[in-house]
């Protein structure tokens, strides 16, 4: 190859080393006998000066993410947690008599896996009979009220073939379901059913070949587990575990959190769910748990009766929802009734409803008109995105009002009323105790008063095109945009350039303290300073008024105290720091837009229902908490997720099904109070190995990573981090016991295989912005930015944040960027995120789901270069770029392909941005943070590379 003896050129022999989609099986010698590695090693590219650049920079700059998150309020939940929390002592002491135990006859007990089984079997049989059954519910319930005492953690990846029908059982190699009788059948040889990895630092025994970095296990596409026959779809609930343990003994040995990931709403099924319809008897439920007919119901009696799934109570069949049976016994309309044939429904409400009236969909826009706000562009771009989505506001629905309110040092009202041929302005200087001045005309419907509002959205920029004031009132804003949409709720939407300096919920800058040496402290920069907002916010919620927060204030905003505005009202968070029209304006125009344009349900409130045995003990998200169970949301929307911790109720779990029910009860934007139904269902287990195989890695990293980062918001980030890998500790040390060709392995890392991307994700998840470092390695707006995107994203989308995506663009097949037989583009293969494959010849592109990141070598190919920018050549790092349009020119066709199809892919509620860095200058340092199996500066904690990582978690694994 030319040039291949000069320090930073391309080598080919590069690309051996670059991972497709998805992963193949895990290399490497184990007991499951499964075949060689797909990847040889490969002599590493030349590096050129990008190398040193790495190893000096790597891990010292951190990308900013838009985030959101929620500390639930329990109330009444206490006492609910009480009646589960029992003492953890006995059952501790019971485990160590069964590891002495076991200690004096290891020879014989942990020779064979049945017979291990049924030692702690026995050992948790006598835990549960002398009262220590519910030891893990004390532990659960503590992590979710923010207590000291670990807490559930977990994760793993098992994939079914593409393909597989829903409810199919997955192969029995790896994680999969045994192939026998039975709901789950008998579990195959536990003893064969393993993966492991070599960590030796040289030669094993018998020249045995050391660690070798390309057999570690990485994520290609994630692939959710299928819910059983007749459940819902994954993309609306997906289990961290997709069984349950019988008992809390099992649970406690299992040491994984038992989980759900909720998002009731998906991006575009407004159109696809169908809608069951009932008689004049409404909407047939349960008596006792009030849980809605689902296609697991039985129907006895000839069809007269039918027995509730979750409760086993048999109820009465309304005469007008009444139909025979077939010999099987299933109804003869079934077909016909979405509701019995599908785990996913939509119901029409009654009256029975209806706590009052449904209300119109409302939008009151708060808008700062001080100078950074005016100077920046901030407020024009504002008011442009708002003009440009009035027409699809008032084709949602006729009902839609609208109201505007501005502020500085003072509060300005706008009388906009359709018989008005200006809107009258109103200016209220009074910040400590502010008033609506006529509250009847601030909020107008939209389609009356549409002349009025262009006038003002033509006016108020101009109006303000001088100004000096550099004051924020924006806590005298909040409640005076309250008082005038309370009596109607809908959504407000603040936004905010500065730290507010007046009135209440005024701020000062608290980020010096950060400089303090009172390492206990540091977390009490991560929460709010007082509880203005957080009192605005309950108010709000109870008013059905959701509140979204755009701010765009630096260096330091204080997002730690506004936060919690959207976090209790189910609102969403964006931050533009620094912002320009040319970095930020289009991604701010885009994302504004989708909020005001996409589905949104209004008034709504959520709950999910499990059978005798489970309860429902604690959330996480953004949402209100009402009545132990109820989740507040004021306005909701697909682009939402929520966790929901699944524990042991007081009585056993009698049956080898248990089920899961959500509903989601809004009202639509055209005036209809509809509830949103998913119902599944579960296997329940008494063989841990069921539990293991059971594992869905996508759904554990990123159940994970939200209970890690709601954590760092209460305790130092070291706490945060070690409560993450303690369980992911204690369940490898669990599963290597219970393995008896485990426990002879020399230097491997044990595992089940569907959990061998568990480490990789915890990995990530501590290296993120969330969580990484000391407190004054990232800057804490970012951070929290950060953890709120944790919080409130789905299961794609915090897989993606955790460990991007990243394409080498210039050593390409020449498929990549061109059409399949489905007319979908082929991306290129993914490429290790690891500056050791970083080729200074080389064009690589990192998406994680909230930015495009493209990495210019100083090497590369000027015909590279001209072919994709044009002759002008790349633009600098601190705008937006948009890549010329030339369909002559092969090289740029396919890349815009590519970068297009990753933006149709992404979650419609971001826009990527791309941005343009080259090697050597200062700007690089954004690409540092993504390479995420990097080493990363020495003086920062948890920033050990991947190989080091394994090998800690292998040490403490066999201690």
């Amino acid at each position: 190859v030319p040039g291949a003896g000069v320090p930073g050129a391309y080598n080919p022999a590069q690309n051996q080393q670059q991972f497709q989609q998805p992963m193949p099986g895990l290399p490497g010698a184990h007991a499951g006998g499964m075949g060689p590695p797909p990847h040889a090693p490969a002599p590493g590219g030349a590096r050129g000066g990008t190398a040193d650049a790495i190893d000096a920079r790597r891990g010292t700059a951190a990308d900013g993410r838009c985030a959101g998150t929620y500390d639930a309020e329990r109330g009444a939940d206490g006492a609910d947690d009480d009646e589960c929390r029992t003492a953890t002592d006995g059952a501790a002491a019971a485990r160590s008599a069964a590891d002495a135990a076991a200690a004096a006859t290891a020879t014989t007990v942990w020779r064979s896996a049945d017979v291990a089984r049924d030692a702690w079997d026995g050992v948790c049989g006598r835990c549960a009979a002398h009262g220590w059954a519910n030891a893990d519910d004390d532990a659960s319930a503590s992590a979710w009220d923010g207590a000291d005492a670990p807490w559930a953690a977990g994760t793993g990846m098992g994939q079914m073939p593409p393909g597989a029908p829903m409810g199919a059982p997955a192969p029995a190699q790896g994680m999969g379901y045994p192939q026998a009788p039975g709901p789950y059948g008998q579990s195959m040889s536990f003893v064969e059913d393993f993966a492991s990895l070599n960590l030796a630092p040289g030669g094993g025994p018998g020249g045995e070949p050391g660690m070798d970095p390309a057999t570690f296990p990485r994520p290609g596409d994630d692939q959710p587990r299928p819910n059983m026959e007749l459940s819902c779809d994954p993309k609306y609930m997906r289990l961290t575990c997709g069984v349950l343990p019988a008992n809390p003994s099992l649970k406690t040995r299992f040491s994984m959190p038992i989980g759900c990931i909720v998002q009731p709403l998906c991006p575009g099924d407004e159109h696809v769910v169908k809608t069951a319809h009932f008689g004049s008897s409404g909407i047939v439920r349960c008596r006792r748990c009030r849980t809605y007919i689902n296609p697991f119901v039985q129907f006895t009696d000839g069809g007269r009766r039918f027995r509730c799934n979750v409760c086993a109570l048999p109820n009465e069949v309304p005469v007008d929802y009444f139909c025979t049976l077939d010999a099987n016994g299933v109804r003869r309309d079934i077909a016909e009734r979405p509701e019995l044939n599908s785990g996913t429904v939509e119901f029409l409400a009654s009256q029975e409803y209806m706590v009052r009236p449904p209300m119109p969909p409302a939008y009151f826009f708060v808008l700062d008109v001080s100078h950074t706000s005016v100077n920046s562009g901030f407020l024009k771009k504002t008011v442009e995105t708002i003009r440009a989505s009035l027409d699809a506001l008032e084709k949602k629905s006729e009902r839609t009002q609208i109201g505007f309110l501005t502020y500085d040092s003072t509060l300005h009202f706008y009388s906009l009323k359709a018989n008005q041929s200006q809107p009258q302005m109103m200016v209220v200087a009074e910040l400590d105790d502010p008033f609506c001045p006529m509250p009847d005309d601030l909020l107008v419907n939209l389609a009356e008063s549409r002349t009025v509002i262009d006038a003002f959205l033509d006016m108020v920029c101009t109006s303000f095109a001088q100004t000096q004031n550099m004051e924020s009132a924006m806590g005298p804003a909040i409640q005076a945009a309250f008082m005038a949409m309370s009596h109607v709720g809908g959504k407000l939407l603040v936004f905010q350039s500065c730290l507010p300096t007046l009135g209440s919920g005024r701020l000062v800058n608290r980020d010096d303290t950060r400089a303090s040496t009172d390492a206990t402290r540091e977390h009490l920069l991560r929460g709010p300073v007082d509880g203005f907002f957080k009192k605005m916010s309950a108010e709000c919620s109870r008013q059905q008024i959701c509140i979204d927060l755009y701010s765009i204030a630096a260096p330091y905003s204080d997002l730690a105290s506004m936060a919690v505005l959207c976090k209790y009202t189910g609102g969403e968070l964006r931050h533009y720091p620094g912002f320009t029209l040319e970095k930020d304006g289009f991604k701010f125009e885009k994302e504004l837009r989708n909020n005001l344009e996409r589905f949104t349900a209004w008034e709504a409130v959520c709950r999910v229902r499990c059978s005798r045995g489970f309860r429902i003990c604690a959330f996480n998200g953004h949402f209100f908490i009402r009545s132990m169970d109820l989740l507040a949301l004021p306005a909701t929307d697909g682009d939402k997720a929520y966790g929901v911790h699944i524990a042991h109720d007081e009585v056993v779990p009698s049956t080898n099904i248990s089920y899961l029910q959500c509903a989601l009860l809004y009202t639509s934007a055209e005036g209809e109070r509809r509830i949103r139904v998913h119902t599944m269902a579960v296997p329940v287990v008494t063989d841990i190995a069921e539990m293991y195989r059971a594992v869905d890695g996508g759904a554990m990293g990123a159940f994970m990573a939200r209970l890690g980062a709601e954590r760092s918001l209460t305790v130092r980030l070291q706490d945060a981090r070690e409560a993450v890998m303690s369980k992911l500790v204690a369940t490898l040390r669990e599963f290597k016991l219970l393995n008896t060709q485990a426990s002879r392995a020399f230097n491997r890392l044990i595992y089940p295989e569907s959990m061998k991307l568990l480490p990789l994700f915890m990995f990530a998840a501590c290296k993120s912005s969330a969580l990484r470092g000391h407190a004054r390695d990232v800057p804490v707006d970012q951070r929290i930015a950060s953890v709120f995107d944790f919080m409130s994203a789905s299961t794609d989308d915090i897989l993606k944040l955790l460990y991007p995506s990243m394409y080498a663009l210039h050593s390409m097949p020449k498929e990549s960027g061109t059409k399949d037989e489905y007319e979908r583009v082929i991306l290129p293969p993914r490429t290790v995120l690891a500056g050791e494959r970083i080729d200074a010849r080389g064009a690589y592109l990192v998406d994680d789901g909230r930015r495009l990141l493209l990495w210019l070598g100083k090497m590369l190919e000027p015909s590279f270069v001209s072919a994709v920018f044009g002759p002008q050549g790349p633009p600098s790092a601190d705008v937006d770029c948009v890549l010329p349009a030339d369909d002559a020119n092969d090289v740029s066709k396919r890349v815009r392909a590519i970068i297009e199809d990753i933006r149709a892919r992404a979650s419609r509620a971001r826009h990527l941005a791309l941005t343009v860095v080259i090697q050597g200058h200062p700007s690089e340092t954004q690409l540092f943070p993504y390479l995420v199996e990097d080493r990363g500066a020495a003086n920062v904690d948890g920033a050990s590379s991947y190989a080091d990582f394994l090998v800690s978690v292998h040490r403490q694994v066999s201690a």
